[in-house]
């Protein structure tokens, strides 16, 4: 199977770059087509760019972009795109050259790549490996969509003004969130202050929230998780009475099942808090398909399972 992947993505790349070959596509009087990787990024530019832009997000509720791979529709989206963006920091890593080469032929922006690398996370393991879920720290996001607006701003250079107004509503919606997740979030005891998820996406919304965080396993999906890291999990529930865990909608709950029966058999019952957004968002359509309405159930779940009071 690997093997016929490796083909496929080739003939995609290959066609692809014959595509660009071509003479390039110009922007009409229409909005001008936006294609961004993730539903975060698609969502939050479509409130920048209002009318101004027709976006479409290649992966959709469930999808892991740490394994997402590009499908022909994906190479035809990005060829008639006017703009692209994406995460970056190898979020989705399988797509990186096809990245590379569309950035020949029109403007490419990787949202996490575009930031201070001072305000980037490492691994706690490799400190060569940036934490590429930058969209959990509110302020950072903010950071990366300033320059996302820019490059808009760089095709519609009549509409600066108008880019610049619905950035700045946009952006006050983005403060209410941040003042809202904070007043939830101080609820939380000191002692429960610890977020474990089957996966570790959840550094930057553990550093701007003052929790500590653990994900079995890995800033990636494709990282193995060992019976090391599900015990080790275990004692810490044990040890601090941590009262939840959580699933993500895009990832397995195998592991996390694994930990909750191993700290019933050392004697301590552990909920299951709830399901978290972590790499996708919600169906479209509902408040959970909307970046400030993912961001704010991942909130609510997380402070209603940890606050020791169920308040």
């Amino acid at each position: 199977m690997k093997k016929i992947s490796v083909v496929l993505g080739a003939m995609l790349l290959g066609g692809f770059v014959s595509a660009c070959g071509e003479e390039e596509q110009q922007t009409g009087d229409g909005p001008i087509k936006v294609v961004a990787t993730t539903s975060q990024i698609g969502d939050s530019v479509s409130q920048i760019g209002g009318d101004l832009v027709e976006v479409t997000s290649l992966m959709g509720p469930g999808v892991d972009p740490h394994s997402y791979q590009a499908t022909q529709n994906d190479i035809n989206a990005l060829q008639n795109a006017d703009i692209v963006f994406y995460n970056g920091l190898h979020l989705e890593g399988k797509m990186d050259e096809i990245f590379e080469q569309i950035s020949a032929s029109k403007p490419v922006l990787a949202l996490g790549e575009s930031l201070d690398e001072e305000h980037l996370l490492a691994d706690s393991e490799n400190s060569n490996v940036v934490d590429p879920h930058i969209w959990f720290d509110v302020h950072l996001w903010k950071e990366a969509l300033e320059n996302a607006t820019h490059e808009l701003a760089e095709l519609l250079p009549a509409e600066v003004e108008t880019l610049e107004n619905q950035q700045e509503e946009y952006f006050a919606d983005l403060d209410r969130l941040i003042t809202e997740s904070e007043d939830l979030m101080e609820k939380i005891g000191e002692e429960k202050r610890v977020l474990i998820t089957a996966h570790d996406a959840f550094g930057y919304f553990g550093r701007m929230h003052d929790l500590e965080v653990i994900g079995l396993q890995g800033l990636s999906t494709e990282d193995e998780i060992g019976l090391n890291e599900i015990q080790q999990t275990v004692t810490l529930l044990v040890d601090r009475k941590i009262p939840s865990v959580f699933v993500e909608s895009s990832i397995s709950d195998r592991s996390i099942q694994a930990v909750i029966q191993g700290a019933e058999q050392s004697g301590h019952e552990v909920e299951m808090g709830g399901e978290l957004y972590s790499d996708a968002m919600g169906e479209e359509g509902t408040e959970e398909g909307t970046y400030i309405g993912m961001y704010l159930h991942n909130v609510k779940t997380i402070s209603e399972a940890l606050n020791e009071d169920g308040e």
